[in-house]
């Protein structure tokens, strides 16, 4: 590999860590908030709230579930690396983990709520398009998504937007920040991808 390729490769990691840091802020904020959250956490944060069970905790054993979930979605697609996506689970939740206990923030206050929820809405959005456009292992959350729109060949915005709501659908009522983070962040993945996807790829060397 010469010094352009591992130029190259090592953006592509830094801003697939990069991404995946915001996606964990994000969803952090959306539940710092008190007005819900993000949808596809949605019904392991319900849990946790209705048994004092670590949140984190339950977000990792969700993803493993999604992770199960892509096996059956691809068919003869499937790919045994697609295993990398639970180690990336477990990072990725103790770094939710870590913003948990960083972040004091009190909700009750609902303009500061909000400001708070837009935020998450905003960093889950764009980490999570940037996990995704750099074409490594992605989240399980996306790494679902991002089966179903190639299964069903949609736009994975749109594909982000529909599985959202079954997740709203599974979790019930959960408040109006998942309502807000089901439209939200599939239409910040949408708008990003449209400004800074090529640009990302070219810097990675997709």
């Amino acid at each position: 590999m010469d010094t352009k390729d591992k130029s190259k490769t090592t953006a592509r990691v830094i801003i697939y860590l990069l991404g995946m840091i915001l996606l964990a802020l994000g969803i952090t904020l959306n539940t710092q908030a008190g007005l819900g959250a993000s949808a596809i956490v949605s019904v392991p944060y319900t849990v946790s709230r209705g048994t004092g069970m670590d949140f984190a905790n339950l977000t990792l054993v969700t993803y493993c579930a999604l992770v199960a979930a892509q096996f059956i979605i691809k068919g003869k697609n499937r790919r045994w690396i697609d295993l990398l996506q639970i180690v990336v689970s477990i990072v990725f939740t103790r770094f939710m983990a870590l913003f948990q206990y960083g972040i004091r923030y009190q909700s009750g206050f609902f303009l500061t709520d909000l400001l708070v929820l837009v935020l998450g809405i905003l960093f889950t959005g764009i980490g999570a398009a940037m996990t995704v456009d750099m074409q490594l292992i992605p989240n399980p959350g996306d790494g679902i998504v991002s089966s179903l729109a190639e299964r069903f060949g949609k736009e994975l915005g749109f594909s982000k937007n529909c599985f959202d709501a079954f997740c709203v659908v599974c979790s019930l009522a959960i408040g109006l920040g998942t309502v807000l983070s089901m439209i939200g962040v599939g239409r910040v993945i949408y708008f990003f991808n449209r400004l800074a996807k090529a640009r990302l790829q070219k810097l990675a060397g997709l």
